[in-house]
């Protein structure tokens, strides 16, 4: 029954591929660290890795790893559940009322990825005379959790309060029940930070609720690490937090809604992610709550992220590279041509960074970049080394 497709699907793959679009895997063989060794889809041997969500570079914390070895073995290798059937054990239970108390949130949910735990939200708490209002840069996983629910769709320019403030007047006007603003924390594509405070302003004037997608900021992000709410001042204004516990969170796997306990008690009742969807497996619950355990004295990673990036940034102004502003991690190097940006990856790995090339549609055409992601993992050393590899590979690629 395949044959009668198998030449459509080849002619898309090929398009794919002649625009310069391609999305090659590189096989790395050694844990994520900040350096890795590529075994395949590119220069085999050790590289230096500014690729990863690793920000506060806790994925081979050998604290972490002894924490998973011991739940391995009191807790087992997974629960063959869901939640309400016999899927919870003690250790998520102790998990969630953890990130609760960390983003002073009422209560949380745990689910398998932050994806479904934006998929499983909206279609739950909103309905066709609701509306939601979503920042025009949410990540994918939010604008697929929209499109599942029934609810009124108003859509406002990336960070733009004046736009918001139009949308929240339309939706207003149009006699919506409930209305919601949704954002992410950090724009992941960017680093651009979402104003909340203006944001939680304008909420409270049109009577909405606020939602977050922090997962590129909690446990480095503001004073404690705890996201954009403590970045901006509120904390306790933001109504649903949703998040990662595969970033710099340990960099597993595992997602989680904090937010309003009426909120998450519905959620436990109706979301289908979660009732549907093995419960997230006990080793990285109990290997998460260590990670908050070190969080609690994390001061350090986090300046030495922070001095990376300033590092980066500054380095690679000089030295002529278009970069998008801001302090955020998330440093993109702006090229434009698709083609060029793949080409500039791969030159960059032969010179021993292992970086990747972002093009349509993860980013708008003509947008094409190179995000790179700084680790507090990485030396000094390793971020000068990055740099002068970028100013190389650039002089190779104008030949």
């Amino acid at each position: 029954m395949f044959d009668s497709v198998r030449d459509s699907v080849r002619a898309t793959l090929e398009e794919i591929e002649q625009a310069g679009l391609h999305k090659p895997e590189r096989v790395i063989g050694t844990p994520q660290s900040a350096t890795v060794e590529v075994t395949s889809g590119g220069r085999p041997g050790e590289v230096l890795n500014f690729c990863a969500n690793n920000y506060l570079g806790l994925a081979d914390n050998p604290e972490i790893i002894a924490a998973a070895h011991e739940a391995l073995d009191r807790w087992g290798y997974g629960m063959a559940s869901v939640r309400f059937i016999c899927g919870t054990q003690e250790v998520h239970k102790e998990l969630e009322a953890r990130i609760s108390s960390f983003l002073g949130q009422e209560d949380t949910i745990l689910y398998s990825s932050c994806f479904d735990a934006n998929g499983g939200v909206f279609e739950t708490i909103l309905g066709a005379e609701d509306a939601v209002i979503s920042d025009a840069l949410n990540h994918a996983s939010i604008i697929d959790g929209i499109r599942l629910s029934k609810a009124r769709r108003f859509r406002y320019a990336n960070r733009d309060m004046a736009d918001l403030e139009q949308q929240l007047k339309e939706a207003t006007q149009g006699g919506a029940r409930r209305k919601l603003i949704v954002t992410d924390g950090v724009f992941s594509m960017d680093g651009y930070v979402a104003p909340l405070d203006e944001i939680c302003d304008l909420a409270e004037r049109y009577d909405a609720m606020v939602m977050v997608d922090d997962s590129h900021a909690v446990g480095f992000v503001g004073p404690g690490g705890r996201g954009t709410p403590e970045l901006h001042g509120v904390m306790d204004r933001v109504d649903i937090i949703t998040g990662t516990l595969g970033k710099a969170l340990g960099g597993a796997s595992g997602g989680y809604v904090a937010a309003r306990a009426e909120i998450v008690a519905l959620l436990r009742q109706r979301s289908r992610p979660y009732l549907f969807s093995n419960t997230l497996a006990p080793v990285i619950a109990a290997a998460s709550l260590k990670v908050l355990d070190l969080l609690e004295s994390a001061g350090d990673l986090r300046e030495r992220l922070n001095a990376n990036t300033a590092l980066f940034r500054s380095r690679m102004t000089e030295e002529g590279f278009d970069i998008l502003p801001g302090d955020h991690a998330i440093a993109p190097v702006m090229i434009g041509d698709a083609a060029e940006a793949g080409r500039m990856a791969e030159l960059l790995l032969e010179r021993g960074v292992y970086v990747i090339g972002f093009s349509y549609p993860v980013v708008p055409q003509g947008q094409a970049r190179i995000r790179v992601q700084l680790s507090a993992a990485h030396s000094t050393e390793d971020v000068n080394r990055a740099v002068d590899a970028f100013v190389d590979a650039r002089a190779a690629l104008r030949g």
